[in-house]
């Protein structure tokens, strides 16, 4: 038993000096993002990557690669606490369709139009999956589940950035849209939490025109976060197939985090989950997927992703445009 305890306190002494770099980081961005208005995850990655040469050597080099897997992970399965199965089953089969439809369309048009552009298709997964389901968060977790290669981390660090600069863009843009095309409150919640990549943006422009708009965009939101499951096992399929993995052992069809997730929904569906439990749950999961990002921007270096060029940015800008477009076509065909 004391061996246990001796190798346990080992393991956590040489992770900890790079977690803790990765929540100072994560600190300073959630009080920059608090006081400025911006993406929380935009300033946990450039902050990340101004403080890069901690993860090149030093102490800090272990615990930044397992904060950068380990603690995103577990933010991942802790989003499924976010929803319940009677908030989808409030809104009617007729969202529930739209949304099932604009992710999985989108995610296939993303991953030809990236195949034709030149790029691997599952980098146009990682980027349509961002797009069509929760933003930075589905980024970070198709990343956790889609196989190791040499340009995965820095594929990851520019969707991030991406979605989060459009998704602020899409906040400030998509309530004028909503006005010119004479959408009722309903369909305007539809509209916002069927197109906006990221809760936070979701939120702000559902309820900065209604209280109707910003509860019915919430929870369409909610059921594009449950989308989250069956892509990732579809990328954990693909991994699965490839037999890519870090060490070498062919993954499981479905990641840990990706059954914690629906564990979790499942419990939180049950009503038994108070309310602050709930909420700490939420805190945590935002916590660990900052702290997660953080890590990923000690990573890499900007001048790294200097390189990536036009082509990305006008496919995932594509991919935004091609979602707001469906969403609004499926609106006009009564779902």
């Amino acid at each position: 038993m004391m061996q246990i305890v001796m190798r346990a306190h080992g393991w956590a002494a040489v992770r900890a000096p790079g977690f803790l770099a990765a929540a100072v980081v994560a600190a300073a961005a959630s009080f920059l993002s608090e006081h400025y208005q911006a993406p929380v995850m935009l300033f946990a990655l450039l902050l990340g990557m101004a403080m890069n040469f901690l993860a090149t050597e030093g102490p800090c080099k272990t615990g930044i690669e397992c904060t950068s897997r380990a603690v995103l992970r577990l933010g991942v399965a802790l989003l499924g606490m976010r929803i319940t199965f009677a908030q989808m089953a409030a809104l009617g089969w007729q969202p529930v369709v739209l949304v099932l439809l604009s992710v999985v369309v989108t995610i296939c048009v993303a991953m030809l139009v990236a195949r034709a552009m030149g790029f691997q298709t599952l980098f146009g997964l990682l980027t349509g999956g961002a797009t069509a389901i929760c933003g930075a968060s589905a980024a970070l977790a198709l990343s956790a589940a889609l196989p190791a290669h040499p340009g995965k981390e820095k594929a990851t660090l520019f969707t991030v950035i991406g979605v989060s600069a459009l998704s602020t863009l899409a906040m400030v843009l998509y309530p004028m849209v909503v006005r010119a095309l004479h959408l009722s409150p309903a369909q305007a919640g539809v509209f916002l939490g069927g197109t906006i990549h990221d809760v936070a943006q979701v939120v702000g422009a559902g309820y900065g025109m209604s209280q109707e708009t910003g509860d019915t965009a919430t929870v369409v939101k909610l059921l594009r976060v449950a989308m989250l499951l069956p892509v990732i096992a579809f990328a954990a399929l693909v991994t699965r197939l490839r037999g890519a993995h870090d060490g070498g052992k062919r993954p499981p069809l479905l990641p840990w985090f990706a059954v914690g997730f629906v564990l979790l929904a499942a419990l939180n569906s049950t009503g038994w989950m108070p309310a602050w439990l709930q909420s700490a749950a939420n805190g945590l999961s935002r916590w660990c997927l900052v702290i997660a990002i953080s890590a990923l921007g000690m990573k890499t270096q900007l001048k790294e992703l200097s390189t990536v060029g036009i082509k990305p940015i006008v496919l995932m800008l594509g991919e935004t445009i091609f979602l707001a477009v469906l969403v609004v076509l499926l609106l006009r065909w009564g779902l």
